[in-house]
């Protein structure tokens, strides 16, 4: 029996936003106003230290009136904001063992309503969390955490690296159709353009320059976006009250829940060792779960790698290599701007409370301690990416690539 041809239409991926959430709703029916209300203050109630007390005296609301999936997801963004807000809202030194009941059953009722786990996940920070601020299509966040400009800049920028993988992941199901049936040329032609979409995504990323300062994300931001998973501030983790009264445990939000590198990864045959894999693979449960079943599937299709090698066909061979080449510049230029972001700033605040220089760079020395050299879900961060990095070059085809031979 023939194999129905591989789409993108089961998963919850767009034609035109791949997997950014398209037009978020960006109010909930008005029962649900005292969430909005607060969420939508959240840094100004951080800075002011009266998120948590605001959140306590907040209503306990049902989460059935929520009936669209549009609804689901704002409603799970806001829950978010407030959750990280509360959690660190007197920085790393005054965190809670407890989320009150008021907000933490209805957020772990909607988050398994979606699949998604209570805490702020890329999925919502990103693919959720925007509007067309005006007809020229300006984007604006809809909620916003601590950070001022750098938090949009950083928000913005990266849902511009989603809509740039919009043409690659177009793409995937005409070279896994194209392997299928041996259509080298389809195959080459669809990796082209992979290439070129996966070029337009590190251009993208080159904006957080730009419009991120790496004082305020690393002092500031960071720890909005930190979890409650391997993070030695908060090491039991936290009890969802009326939720069960055993703390849970949850990571950050991390690069690694974009499902964009997970398809590209399934689909070129990138292996990961077992500590970097094993940090991935549970990231994937970070994801909506139809986009964790699209990179399952990729997973499970004919081996594009195989394909290319069997076949005698240069502009083939090229165009994988070219691939390859484009996403191994993607990983490097990530680990460039993590230095920037996190490495540089780390070592910099470690030099000034050696030298208690705290007026001189306040910003940068309030920031957390504990995650110093992790990224914020979790990992520890650069040999972490430079792993990731170096197993992307493995799949680099052997014989055309003389640089390779040289590397390895």
């Amino acid at each position: 029996m023939a194999t129905a041809p591989f789409c993108l239409d089961s998963y919850h991926v767009s034609e035109e936003l791949g997997f950014i959430l398209s037009d978020p709703l960006e109010e909930l029916p008005p029962y649900y106003q005292p969430w909005m209300d607060i969420a939508l203050r959240v840094p100004e109630l951080v800075y002011s230290h009266e998120l948590r007390s605001h959140i306590n005296k907040m209503p306990l609301l049902s989460s059935q009136f929520l009936q669209k999936h549009r609804e689901l997801r704002l409603a799970h963004l806001a829950l978010s904001a407030m959750t990280m807000g509360y959690a660190w809202q007197e920085g790393e030194n005054n965190t809670v063992e407890m989320l009150p009941r008021n907000l933490a059953i209805p957020y772990w009722e909607v988050s398994q309503r979606l699949g998604l786990p209570p805490i702020l996940t890329h999925a919502d920070a990103v693919l959720a969390n925007w509007r067309k601020k005006d007809p020229e299509g300006n984007l604006e966040l809809l909620i916003r955490l601590p950070g001022g400009d750098s938090v949009r800049g950083f928000f913005m920028v990266t849902l511009l690296v989603e809509l740039a993988a919009v043409p690659a992941l177009r793409n995937i199901p005409t070279v896994i159709n194209g392997v299928r049936c041996g259509d080298t040329e389809a195959v080459a032609s669809a990796l082209e353009d992979i290439s070129r979409s996966i070029k337009d995504m590190t251009d993208a990323l080159k904006l957080l320059h730009v419009y991120v300062e790496p004082p305020v994300f690393y002092g500031i931001m960071r720890i909005y976006l930190s979890g409650w998973k391997d993070n030695p501030c908060m090491p039991k983790g936290l009890v969802y009250e009326g939720v069960q009264t055993e703390p849970m445990e949850f990571s950050g939000g991390s690069a690694a829940q974009s499902s964009l590198l997970h398809c590209f990864d399934e689909l070129l045959g990138v292996k990961h060792e077992a500590k970097s894999g094993a940090f991935l693979t549970r990231m994937r449960n970070y994801m909506p779960p139809t986009h964790k079943q699209l990179i399952q599937d990729i997973s499970l299709q004919p081996s594009l790698q195989s394909f290319v090698q069997q076949q005698a066909c240069t502009r083939l061979k090229q165009a994988f290599q070219h691939c390859v080449t484009k996403l191994l510049d993607f990983r490097s230029y990530h680990i460039n701007v993590v230095s920037r972001f996190i490495t540089v700033p780390a070592s910099r605040a470690r030099l000034l409370r050696k030298h208690s220089r705290e007026s001189e760079g306040e910003m940068i020395s309030r920031a957390p301690t504990a995650l110093e050299e992790r990224g914020t879900g979790g990992s520890g961060i650069m040999t972490f990416l430079k792993t990731v990095r170096d197993q992307t070059k493995d799949v680099l085809l052997p014989e055309t690539s003389q640089e390779t031979k040289q590397n390895g």
